[in-house]
């Protein structure tokens, strides 16, 4: 830059292009992060094509690019079993993306575990590059399964990942386990989607549409909830979109350790009566909660995006999910007692608790 300038060009910033992917180097843990829409994935099927370009050249470079037997231009993808759901018009060796994908043949696969990528791990040695999609869904022992593997046999792995989930936080322990062993971070960021705003966003943002309304998310909503990408009218099922700190709104964070936890952990020591007066108010009298006082003094009673948030059905129901799953306050039999007791959308309820992985409880 300071040489340009002395040959008397103008003061301009200078940007690295997209580079072709580097399949020479091995033993890399690639983090891919940044919010939903910001282009993780669509980075993965750029990896993807450059592969077969780089499987089409002279044998010869194999030479450069494998190690321990295993070649780094063959390039395998995993999908979580969670993630299924969302890219239903798609063929089922697709590595889909918001506005295309790449059909990987053989070459792709859905799990469910660390213990599924092991065996396949195991069972495709020939390949170096391991994309792994969503991987903040899996277990936590995945990530020190990848660093072992890439370590020991110089495998590349490529995580197209959620760090911060919809409340802005690490999104759980398997997040926080990748960032320790990752090698590269390339974050990635998108336009603020609220419709007046054009600045750079960082958030994945869940809110529900009702009548036209925005609604955000509670803070203490359920954090895995399973859908498609589609829009959605529904006041039980979630949309998303990326914002930026501004139009990010998260109401609900104090309630939450100001007044809902402490109940569940009273609830924990076996005193559930006031838990379940707030749960029977969330319910049946919503003014009449805790919530609602906590929201009035905050946003003042007029219609406003936070009041919205109030709007959404099962608020109970996703506060009961919350300190069962999340915070583990409530026992299986306390939850379904609350159920039984208050007459709790069991329907609902079930949904949520299989989609975090409890399906025991009702």
């Amino acid at each position: 830059m300071h040489f340009l300038k002395s040959l008397g060009y103008p003061e301009f910033r200078f940007h690295h292009a997209f580079n072709h992917f580097d399949f020479v180097r091995p033993a890399r843990r690639i983090l891919v992060i940044g919010p939903m829409g910001s282009g993780k994935t669509e980075y993965s099927s750029r990896v993807w094509r450059d592969s077969q370009v780089v499987l089409g050249k002279s044998e010869v470079l194999a030479g450069h690019t494998t190690t321990s037997g295993a070649d780094r231009r063959r390039v395998f993808v995993v999908r979580s079993h969670l993630d299924s759901v969302r890219f239903t018009s798609y063929p089922d060796d697709a590595l889909a993306y918001r506005g295309g994908y790449e059909r990987c043949g053989e070459n792709i696969a859905h799990i469910g575990t660390s213990f599924d990528l092991e065996e396949l791990l195991r069972t495709h040695p020939e390949h170096g590059t391991w994309i792994i999609d969503e991987a903040s869904f899996y277990d936590e022992r995945l990530a020190y399964v990848v660093n072992r593997e890439s370590r020991k046999r110089g495998l590349i792995f490529i995580f197209p990942s959620l760090i911060l989930n919809f409340r802005r936080e690490t999104f759980n322990a398997t997040a926080r386990l990748l960032l320790e062993v990752c090698t590269d971070v390339f974050p990635l960021t998108a336009y603020c989607e609220h419709e007046q705003c054009l600045t750079d966003s960082f958030y994945t943002y869940r809110s529900y549409r009702i009548g036209g309304a925005e609604c955000p998310a509670l803070y203490f909503d359920p954090l895995i909830i399973i859908g498609g990408d589609a829009e959605k009218d529904d006041p039980r099922e979630p949309n998303y979109c990326t914002r930026c700190d501004e139009h990010h709104y998260l109401p609900g964070k104090e309630y939450t350790f100001l007044v809902l936890k402490p109940l569940g952990e009273r609830a924990s020591r076996g005193e559930i009566a006031p838990l379940r007066e707030e749960l029977h108010a969330m319910h049946s009298s919503m003014r009449s909660s805790r919530l609602f006082a906590d929201f009035a003094s905050r946003y003042g009673e007029a219609e406003s995006v936070h009041m919205n948030s109030l709007l959404v059905d099962c608020i109970a129901e996703r506060a009961v999910v919350y300190l069962f799953v999340e915070l583990n306050l409530l026992s299986a039999e306390q939850v379904r007692q609350l159920t039984d007791e208050l007459g709790l959308d069991a329907t609902y309820l079930k949904r949520r608790l299989a989609d975090n992985r409890r399906t025991d409880v009702l």
